[in-house]
């Protein structure tokens, strides 16, 4: 960022600057998941393919003949199947001074910090989750167990995230 974009930010109060106490924006990803959800999408569309080339003109029992539809039928399959695998390597989390942006397999949600009241991650819970003030839990698909120390050190980096907002709304009260 440019000085004079800076002095015009920090004028308008508006400064996008990571502060130096590791509360900055962070994102976060799964990490095993996604090596494994890869991989098996990859052998998906192998198995397909040989699959594919196995069905191969008329069978002599009597049962019926294969032709090329029939093949590119089974790629196809396997595509499908390799997509739908990769589904789960979507989960991300994204979270900032003012709120967090979850996506999970399927759906997404975005909430500012004041909705949040902690974040959980139980023993034996395969991932993470936002206690919200209203009694709801929203999982957070990417923190999983599976990452071990990665995980936990992203639900401490996204609990000093909330703390420090937390600690900002406190200070602005107090004024």
């Amino acid at each position: 960022m440019s000085e004079r974009q800076d002095a015009t930010q920090a004028s308008a109060g508006t400064t996008e600057r990571e502060p130096v106490d590791g509360t900055g924006p962070i994102r976060l990803r799964p990490h095993r998941i996604r090596l494994v959800c890869w991989i098996s999408a990859v052998v998906l569309v192998v198995v397909f393919a040989l699959i594919a080339t196995t069905l191969t003109g008329p069978t002599g029992n009597g049962y019926g003949t294969f032709q090329r539809g029939d093949q590119f039928a089974m790629i196809g399959l396997g595509v499908l199947f390799a997509l739908g695998t990769l589904l789960f390597t979507r989960p991300r989390v994204e979270a900032d001074a003012h709120r967090i942006r979850v996506r999970n397999i399927i759906g997404s949600y975005e909430l500012p910090w004041e909705v949040v009241r902690g974040i959980r991650f139980d023993r034996g819970a395969p991932w993470a989750a936002l206690e919200l003030y209203d009694d709801d839990l929203m999982p957070v698909v990417a923190l999983q167990a599976a990452d071990k120390q990665l995980a936990v050190d992203g639900v401490r980096a996204l609990r000093r995230l909330h703390q420090a907002h937390l600690t900002a709304v406190a200070e602005r009260a107090a004024r």
